[in-house]
């Protein structure tokens, strides 16, 4: 008859058998089933600020990773030539006024003259040379407002509230029109990417809450915004005729494709530093769906 010793050994062994396989097999269902990923991604909208005309730098108010508001100066193109623009398009402003005078007081005389001094060639003829002034005139106009517009567009506005970043552009530098010289962070437009295995795509909805930890320890909170539709096939490249590229290849073990869902940011607690490009652990907590729902 075995010992009661030998008895409660074996009792505490196969105890802690199962208890391993029981923590075991939570663990890699939790892995496995639950909807997280550690590959998350903070996500912010980048805005290239490009002047709309060239010039030579000649002041950059702001300096690297400083936060701004909508419509501070950022940068200023050298004026000059701007306003000698404005001059010359008011100076042929005030030429066309004059000559849109004088053409328009030529046709009433000539209208007020009897037939048998004028004709009505010569009547119609005079009209028509009012009606030209009058567009050169309107045209010169346009000329004035578009160098004003000039003028004005050598100060580069910060686009959004937000934060300089990598800062390169110096005085002396010279920006082209259209060619990006800064970029700013909207500061509110930070968002999460998750990218989770496709095997997980089933246990997510919009509108599950989501609870994501940066490698920093801060806990954030948020909720699914939208789940992406479509994802690269780098083994179905199309060709140059645009039809399939079919890869004769193919690989007997095959990876879950990572599919990226957009986390919009609910709560961010104070002190939080956000900078786009931090990973993140993105745990998604499905909320109870209604049995109608789920065959949907």
């Amino acid at each position: 008859m075995p010992s009661r010793p030998s008895i409660i050994s074996v009792l505490a062994t196969l105890g802690v058998v199962l208890a391993a396989l029981w923590l075991g097999r939570s663990l890699w269902l939790n892995y496995m089933e639950s909807p997280w990923t550690r590959d998350g991604r903070v996500r912010a909208d980048v805005v290239a600020v490009a002047p709309d005309v060239a010039g030579q730098v000649v002041e950059v108010a702001v300096r690297d990773n400083q936060t701004v508001r909508k419509g501070d100066l950022l940068l200023r193109i050298d004026p000059a030539r701007y306003r000698l623009a404005v001059d010359e398009a008011r100076a042929l402003l005030a030429a066309r006024r004059a000559s849109l005078a004088m053409r328009e007081q030529n046709a009433r005389r000539r209208l007020a003259l009897d037939e048998r001094v004028v004709s009505r060639e010569d009547r119609d003829a005079a009209a028509n040379a009012a009606a030209a002034a009058h567009a050169e005139y309107r045209r010169a106009q346009v000329r004035l407002a578009q160098a004003e517009l000039d003028l004005a567009r050598t100060r580069v506005l910060a686009p959004v509230d937000g934060y300089v970043t990598n800062l390169g552009v110096r005085p002396g530098d010279y920006a082209r029109a259209g060619e990006a010289q800064l970029a700013v962070v909207d500061r509110h437009s930070y968002w999460v990417y998750g990218y989770f295995e496709e095997t997980k795509l089933p246990l997510l909805a919009v509108g599950d809450p989501v609870e994501m930890q940066l490698m920093s320890g801060a806990r954030l909170e948020g909720h699914v915004d939208s789940i992406a539709r479509a994802i690269y096939d780098r083994d179905n490249p199309p060709s140059r005729e645009l039809i399939a590229d079919v890869n004769p290849t193919f690989n007997w073990v095959r990876l879950a494709q990572r599919v990226p869902v957009r986390i919009a940011l609910d709560r961010v607690p104070d002190g939080v530093l956000l900078a786009a490009g931090i990973t993140c652990t993105v745990i998604v907590k499905p909320r109870s769906r209604a049995p109608a729902a789920q065959a949907q």
